[in-house]
């Protein structure tokens, strides 16, 4: 299980740094040309690849993997918003950042014995 994880991880970080991250940090015409398609000013696609960049290498860091995993799901949560409010396809680039937090946190519980055993805390009945 905790192999399956760490390769869920993998695999998410493999697609994100060099289609995500990377373009980003270099300011590629793909990552502005998207941003300002999107109604963001370019002139901070830099600062939005480094703290990509920080979040990504959190969740990737087992100690600090589920602060990781907060933070980038809020990033992702922004992406869906953006998405959302430029009137793209619902299933394929709005619900995207859906599919990545899935993903993040199905690697996340898959590796890290803290999350399974507060998902399973949550999910047991109360006692009076």
């Amino acid at each position: 299980m905790k192999k399956a994880g760490w390769i869920i991880t993998a695999l998410v970080l493999l697609f994100l740094v060099p289609a995500s991250v990377a373009p980003k940090l270099l300011a590629a015409a793909p990552a502005t040309d998207t941003m300002q398609a999107l109604g963001w000013p370019t002139s901070g696609v830099i600062e939005l690849g480094l703290l990509e960049l920080v979040l990504l290498a959190l969740y990737a860091w087992p100690r600090t993997a589920p602060l990781g995993a907060v933070l980038f799901t809020a990033y992702l949560g922004g992406a869906v918003a953006t998405q959302l409010r430029g009137g793209n396809p619902v299933f394929t680039h709005t619900l995207f950042g859906v599919y990545l937090g899935i993903l993040v946190w199905l690697s996340l519980y898959l590796r890290d014995a803290r999350v399974r055993e507060f998902v399973r805390s949550c999910l047991r009945p109360a006692r009076a």
